[in-house]
């Protein structure tokens, strides 16, 4: 029987990705483990694997297509034994066997086109108490455990699952198929009914239309460039955490002078590796260190929140904003408190050269406790950022600048560096936000506590 290679979810919000480039034509063999295709998503290129074998009867999606939906039939494989020429392309809406397509890291000669995204994360064992929704009410699951727990007659929402994000993968099925544990699947519940599921929440007020803002100009005074899926991503994500988040901020002044003496000598200490230093600190790798270490001090402030609950993090995972051509992505330094400054500092040097290339997988920029935004290599004095949820803070950092102050009752003068904190006051409040602060400034203005 064909087997139909499916659009992959490589991430619990991914709807849509563009079909780059085919590594196969039609005709070829097929073995499971084959890379036969590029996807790109908002963030990264990535490779879909093939799991099953056969020969490439059809391709039914061709490359260079757009916003692709997930689950749709982008090609079909014949099995053994089957005409690959006779095999008909499925009309929409698919046949019943499906690959489940494994989606890894381009390679780096892979050619990244305009968009990319979220890939395969490794599989951690799990740890929520229910399955992941793709949906609000679907539950998240590769196209084959679908498959297979449906011919077992198993109820998806009723099996744990271990994958990227509570991703419900194979052996999941597997597992509650020698287990018992799972339901078989539940009749629909008529709307309206006891348990039904609820509707969906009305959708926000839509701006101006397209053609009500063009018509704003004079024809031909413009260009007209088409949003890649990363500059979607990032209107829609920004939107909705303006728009959900109730946004509260704090700033206040940190004094660099000890940090910056400080950063000179560990510099200057670097041993040499490949007849080059080891390691050369920036402020911003300081900077993460201290905030990491601030949330440890402050750990009613490292949260998330969720309707049903708060998610009181052990680990200060700190995301850092790089800007990267159409947008920017924020990989995460995790567990950064236990880090060295010189782990830190190599760490984001290995991000920002990757991440420019779009070559991150999606575990290295998904998830975090808080993030940094940096803008002072630009001469920005202060800003205030927008959260990135799940996080319910990040911090806006200003340039180091000579100011004049008050010590001891006199003017001196000292370089300082303005702070602004973001907090989700629904999970931290302004007094909570103001105790994170001063623990981030505690750290700044005595470096030394950061080496111990």
């Amino acid at each position: 029987m064909p087997t139909n290679i499916l659009m992959p979810a490589l991430s619990p919000t991914m709807e849509k990705g563009n079909l780059a480039k085919w590594l196969k034509k039609e005709g070829d063999t097929i073995k499971s483990g084959d890379i036969i295709a590029e996807i790109e998503t908002d963030k990264a290129t990535m490779e879909v694997e093939a799991v099953d074998e056969g020969i490439l009867a059809k391709i039914v999606v061709p490359e260079g297509t757009a916003d692709v939906a997930v689950n749709e039939v982008i090609g079909v494989i014949a099995g053994e034994g089957e005409d690959a020429k006779s095999v008909a392309a499925p009309a929409a809406g698919g046949a019943p066997k499906a690959e489940a397509p494994k989606a890894e890291p381009a390679k780096a000669e892979a050619a990244p086109a305009a968009a990319p995204a979220p890939a395969k994360a490794p599989e951690a064992p799990a740890a929520a108490a229910a399955p992941a929704k793709a949906d609000g009410n679907r539950p998240f699951a590769s196209p084959l455990a679908r498959r297979l727990a449906k011919e077992a007659g198993l109820d998806l929402a009723a099996i744990q699952g271990s994958g990227p994000h509570g991703r419900i993968v194979e052996k999941d099925v597997e597992a509650a198929k020698k287990g018992g544990g799972a339901k078989a699947a539940p009749a629909a519940v008529p709307a309206g009914a006891p348990g039904a599921p609820k509707p969906a929440a009305a959708p926000l007020a839509a701006g101006p239309s397209d053609e009500q803002i063009k018509k704003l100009f004079e024809p031909g005074s413009y260009e007209e460039i088409p949003h890649d899926g990363m500059r979607k991503t990032i209107a829609r994500r920004l939107t909705e955490a303006k728009q959900t988040i109730p946004h509260f901020y704090v700033t206040l002044d940190c004094e660099l002078d000890a940090l910056l003496k400080l950063r000179a000598e560990l510099n200057a200490a670097a041993p040499e590796k490949d007849g080059k230093p080891a390691y050369k600190l920036s402020v911003n790798d300081m900077v993460i260190k201290a905030l990491a270490l601030a949330l440890r001090a402050v750990p009613d402030a490292n949260v998330s929140w969720t309707d049903g609950a708060m998610l009181k993090h052990k680990h200060a995972d700190v995301g850092v904003a790089v800007s990267i051509p159409g947008g920017l992505i924020t990989p995460i330094v995790r567990d950064a408190c236990h880090k060295t400054l010189s782990q830190i500092s190599n760490e984001m040097k290995d991000y920002a050269t990757r991440a420019k290339a779009r070559k991150l997988k999606p575990e290295e920029y998904q998830g975090g406790t808080t993030a940094v935004s940096n803008l002072g290599m630009f001469g920005v004095k202060d800003f205030a950022a927008v959260i990135n949820p799940p996080h319910a803070t990040i911090l806006a950092v200003g340039a180091g600048e000579p100011r004049v102050v008050v010590k001891n009752g006199q003017p001196a003068v000292a370089t300082v560096m303005s702070v602004t904190l973001s907090t989700d006051h629904r999970a931290v409040d302004g007094a909570l936000g103001a105790e994170l602060l001063q623990a981030f400034k505690g750290y700044i203005e005595k470096p030394m506590a950061m080496l111990v």
